[in-house]
């Protein structure tokens, strides 16, 4: 059993490792852009805390919903969610990358379908579970959920279709210390990463 539990546990930091890449790689090229340039996912970027991974494409995170989220009606925007779970859902296919697939940002969203089940005042803290259901070379589907900590309030649901696009040259520029293990990995295996 032992043996089990390292190889679980090597899997949970290999995945962390990936997810971690792309956060890395964001704020990287976030610093590029100009001073006033406003980016709608950057708030979600900067503050989403990584809480587990697996190398089965499952990804949790933890983000307190601020005011920069909010609405008149002093709860999470409809489109704010949309954001989040954009990034959440995606990050999920960051342990299962490999070169020239579902790279760094994951493609393109396909349709982003949210169900809100309940208002999400703001200053809460919620928890964001993503899953990957399918992914195959040019497409992806990934659920996820945005709950409170405790597990027992369910905010919203959501179900994201994404289709596999490069890699912006730009972008392939960035270079973050997860690039050189991930070239490693496939380079063993025989397949170049541009990364």
């Amino acid at each position: 059993m032992p043996e089990r539990d390292e190889e679980r546990e090597r899997d949970r930091a290999k995945a962390t490792a990936a997810v971690q890449a792309m956060f890395d790689r964001y704020k990287l090229l976030a610093t590029q852009r100009p001073q006033n340039h406003v980016d709608f996912d950057r708030e979600v970027m900067k503050n989403m805390k990584i809480v587990d991974a697996g190398t089965d494409g499952s990804v949790s995170f933890e983000l307190t919903v601020g005011p920069n989220f909010s609405n008149l009606n002093d709860v999470m925007h409809g489109g704010a969610a949309g954001v989040i779970f954009d990034m959440a859902t995606t990050s999920a296919l960051c342990p299962v990358a490999k070169p020239g697939y579902w790279e760094f940002l994951g493609g393109v969203t396909r349709s982003l379908n949210i169900s809100y089940l309940k208002a999400v005042p703001i200053g809460t803290s919620v928890r964001l579970d993503s899953k990957i259901i399918s992914v195959g070379r040019q497409m992806a589907m990934i659920r996820g959920t945005m709950k409170s900590l405790d597990g027992k309030t369910t905010y919203c649901t959501v179900e994201h279709h994404k289709v596999n696009a490069p890699v912006l040259e730009q972008h392939r520029k960035a270079k973050v210390p997860w690039d050189d293990e991930f070239a490693k990995e496939w380079a063993e295996k025989g397949v170049k990463s541009k990364m």
